[in-house]
């Protein structure tokens, strides 16, 4: 919860009490007094476009999880990516969890830091058997890969967090 603030209605000359806004991009917020996340920082929601992160909201296609590498159907929707015959690369990633029709946050570069157990300095690269996922060792361009996508997705900056710098992907 943010820290709340005196405000006076130009129009009603009343003079009420205000939460800060700690995220915004509605024309609706102009005007009100920014606060700080319960992160300490400020919401890139509420930077201008082109400063801070690169973040999109996006409907979820499909429930996604923390940490998911994703990509955006025909349709504008956010799904898990994968490196599997049928799947499709890796454009961005959501650091938090979101039900199928919500609204994702989706980040197309920076740091996804909603991962478990990298190896601080190892590459990664995406996933063809866990949707949204990543591996450690690139996939071998043998029979039995034909098809799939090989992308490398990023660098691990240390055990829970990871570079996001995707290339574009091999057909194997």
């Amino acid at each position: 919860m943010a820290d709340k603030y005196l405000y006076r209605d130009a129009s009603t000359g009343l003079v009420t009490q205000r939460e800060a806004t700690t995220t915004g991009g509605s024309p609706a917020q102009a005007g009100d007094i920014l606060a700080l996340g319960s992160d300490g920082r400020i919401s890139s929601t509420v930077l201008p476009v082109g400063i801070g992160e690169d973040v999109q909201s996006l409907p979820a296609g499909e429930s996604l999880s923390g940490g998911d590498f994703v990509y955006i159907t025909s349709a504008g929707e956010v799904m898990r990516a994968s490196a599997g015959v049928t799947g499709t690369e890796a454009i961005g990633f959501v650091l938090a969890s979101y039900v199928t029709g919500a609204q994702a946050l989706v980040y197309f570069e920076g740091r996804n830091t909603g991962l478990t157990g990298l190896t601080a300095g190892a590459r990664y690269y995406l996933s063809d058997t866990i949707p949204g996922g990543i591996i450690a060792t690139p996939l071998a361009d043998t029979v039995g890969n034909v098809g799939k996508k090989h992308q490398f997705i990023g660098r691990a900056i240390n055990t829970t967090s990871l570079s996001f710098e995707p290339a574009e992907p091999i057909v194997l």
